[in-house]
C-alpha cells in the first residue's frame, strides 16, 4: 500500500510539472485565438476604453511620503472597491499586490478571500501564492473547502508550490478523474470534492486558471487579460523578451527599462514598471511617479506596487525559499 501512495504521489507531482502546464499552454493558445478574433469584432473606439483610469493630478512637489501613500491609495482603491471598480480592475490590483510582501498588501489581499465574486477569490489565491508569504497559508487552507471548484483547486495548488500538502486530496480528486467519485486521504486532510473535479470540461476550465498563474501580470490571468493586452494594442513578445532580459541587472537594461516607461504600448509600460522595481534609488523611483497619472490601469497599478518596492518595501520571497516551507505536512 506505501508503494501505492508514493506512486501516487509521484504522479501527481509529475502531473502537476507537466500535463497541467501542457494543458494550460493548449488552452492559452486557443485563447489568443479567441482574443483576436474578438478585436477583430470590436469597435476601436470601445477597445480603446477598456481599463481606462480616469485623469488624476500628480503633484510634483510631493514628498516620498506623500507619493508612498498616493501609491497604496491607488491600489487600495483598485482592489477593494466593489461598487467603482470591475471585476477586471480589481484583479489587475491583486496582481500588482502579488508583487509585494508586507502585512499591508498580505491583509488586502486575504481581504478579498471571502469575496462574493469566484474570479477576484481565484485571483487572491494566485496574488498570495505569487508573493510566496508563508503567512498567507493559513488563508489559503481555508479556500480548499470553497464552494467554487476553481477557487478550492487554485488553493490546493498554490499550497502545493509553496511546500503545503494540505490540499493534496483535492489534487488527488483531479488526478482520479472519473475512476473515482471521493477523496483520497492524503495527510490526514479531508476536503469537500466537487463533483466538477471530475468533468472534463471543469478540468480543461481549471487547467486554464491554474496555467494562467504564469501570467499573473499587470493585466491580471485568464482569457480576460488576454483579451485586454490585445484589445490595447499589446505586443506579447516584445513583453516576453523584456521580462527575459531584465533579469540582469546591468546599468545599459536599466537604462533601456527606463526608457521603456514612456513606450506607446500600455503593455510594455507596465512590464518594465514591473522590472524596474528591483531597482532601489531615487532615480528608479522618481522615473516611475508619473505612471500613477497613467490613462491604464494595470500601468498604473504596477506602478504604484514597483515604487513602494524602489523605497524598501519587501517583493516576494524566491520560490526556492517559499518551498521550503513545512506546514501542513
Amino acid at each position: 500500500m506505501k508503494t501505492t501512495t508514493n506512486g501516487m504521489r509521484t504522479n501527481l507531482v509529475q502531473w502537476i510539472r507537466s500535463g497541467l502546464l501542457l494543458l494550460a499552454l493548449v488552452c492559452m493558445v486557443q485563447a489568443v485565438g479567441r482574443a483576436q478574433s474578438v478585436a477583430a469584432k470590436t469597435d476601436s473606439a470601445a477597445a480603446s476604453d477598456e481599463g481606462e483610469a480616469p485623469p488624476v493630478s500628480l503633484a510634483p512637489m510631493a514628498t516620498p511620503q506623500q507619493r508612498i501613500d498616493a501609491a497604496w491609495t491607488i491600489l487600495t482603491d483598485a482592489a477593494g472597491d466593489t461598487k467603482r471598480m470591475q471585476t477586471q480592475t480589481r484583479i489587475q490590483a491583486l496582481a500588482a499586490l502579488s508583487l509585494l510582501r508586507c502585512p499591508r498588501s498580505a491583509r488586502m489581499i486575504t481581504d478579498v478571500m471571502t469575496d462574493p465574486d469566484v474570479d477576484i477569490r481565484t485571483a487572491a489565491a494566485l496574488a498570495a501564492g505569487q508573493t510566496g508569504d508563508p503567512n498567507l497559508t493559513t488563508n489559503l487552507r481555508n479556500l480548499l473547502d470553497d464552494k467554487e471548484p476553481q477557487v478550492a483547486f487554485t488553493a490546493a495548488m498554490t499550497l502545493w508550490k509553496m511546500g503545503d500538502k494540505s490540499g493534496e486530496d483535492i489534487l488527488m480528486a483531479v488526478v482520479d478523474g472519473e475512476r473515482s467519485a471521493g477523496p483520497t486521504m492524503m495527510h490526514g486532510t479531508e476536503h469537500k470534492i466537487d463533483k466538477d473535479l471530475h468533468n472534463p470540461s471543469m478540468l480543461a476550465r481549471l487547467g486554464v486558471m491554474q496555467g494562467a498563474e504564469m501570467f499573473l501580470g499587470p493585466f491580471g490571468y485568464g482569457i480576460t487579460a488576454f483579451e485586454f493586452i490585445h484589445q490595447s494594442g499589446g505586443d506579447l513578445t516584445r513583453v516576453a523578451a523584456m521580462e527575459q532580459v531584465s533579469q540582469e541587472k546591468t546599468e545599459p537594461i536599466h537604462k533601456e527599462l527606463l526608457a521603456a516607461l514612456e513606450d506607446k504600448d500600455p503593455a510594455m509600460r507596465a512590464e518594465a514598471a514591473k522590472a524596474l522595481g528591483d531597482y532601489h534609488d531615487k532615480a528608479t523611483s522618481m522615473a516611475i511617479y508619473p505612471l500613477f497619472a497613467d490613462k491604464k490601469y494595470p500601468v498604473r497599478l504596477t506602478a504604484a506596487a514597483a515604487y513602494l518596492r524602489t523605497t524598501g518595501t519587501p517583493g516576494p520571497l524566491f520560490p526556492a525559499i517559499a518551498r521550503g516551507s513545512k506546514t501542513g505536512r
